[in-house]
């Protein structure tokens, strides 16, 4: 109950300072981010949230069920941009790929290092 109460607080809290600051960001990100940050600095524990999250991802697509069906009532609109979104579907999840390969290299050739360092 804890870990929920935490996650919920970080979200409600990135929601009034989207809210408050016109933050060019959604609120939910902002949340996220300040319990990243909390998380690093060991303000929150990953202990207290681990059950919490495990229990949301086991749930998510619950979550997603809204917004499918929204999608759906934009049907006609989609159907009339068909090209455009597809295009960018293709396009985005290629840069997503290649920016989580490249970082993903960068952070095994660090920890290479790092134990090249110890050993």
């Amino acid at each position: 109950m804890r870990g929920m109460a935490i996650l919920m607080l970080y979200n409600l809290i990135g929601i009034a300072g989207n809210k408050l600051l016109h933050v060019p960001l959604p609120g939910n990100v902002i949340g996220m981010m300040l319990l990243a940050a909390s998380l690093l600095a060991g303000w929150v524990k990953l202990a207290w949230l681990e059950q919490s999250a495990q229990y949301l991802l086991k749930h998510m697509m619950l979550f997603f069920a809204p917004t499918i069906v929204g999608v759906i009532s934009y049907f006609g609109d989609i159907g009339a941009q068909w090209l455009p979104i597809v295009v960018n579907l293709f396009v985005s999840t290629a840069l997503v790929m290649i920016v989580t390969g490249w970082v993903t290299g960068k952070l095994a050739a660090g920890s290479v290092e790092e134990e090249g360092d110890h050993g």
